[in-house]
């Protein structure tokens, strides 16, 4: 099964930008859905999380996020039961060994990506996403 929507998210704008036009310059996906909050992206999961075809296969999120981070997101995200599943990387400019150390406390993290993301750690990422949803 191939990663078909990609959620986005993360504040910062220029983030985003770089990262969906790498996307898709390495067809990692279909279709990208951005959120610049934390909050937002909750609520669409949180209104779709019974019907499949609405939900995102991979979650790319960024850590430090003012109102609601990266962290509290996770929280969150645990609490919904999903029609689906869905994949979660991290993908942060952070390289504290507390927030490394931290995504053991979630399953749900598949990998923990440093920004600036890559074509080379897109295709790791093809590579873990392709292993997890045949």
């Amino acid at each position: 099964m191939k990663n078909k929507t990609t959620y986005l998210i993360d504040d910062d704008k220029l983030s985003i930008k770089l990262m969906s036009m790498l996307i898709s310059k390495n067809n990692f996906c279909e279709e990208i859905i951005s959120f610049y909050n934390p909050q937002t992206a909750l609520n669409e999961l949180k209104n779709n999380s019974n019907n499949p075809a609405q939900l995102p296969d991979v979650i790319l999120l960024d850590l430090n996020m003012p109102v609601l981070d990266g962290w509290q997101f996770l929280d969150e995200f645990e609490r919904i039961t999903f029609a689906k599943k869905i994949i979660v990387f991290i993908v942060s400019s952070s390289i504290d060994p507390s927030d490394l150390e931290m995504t053991k406390n979630y399953p749900i993290i598949k990998d923990y990506i440093i920004k600036p993301l890559s074509s080379e750690k897109l295709k790791q990422a093809t590579l873990l996403i392709e292993n997890e949803l045949d």
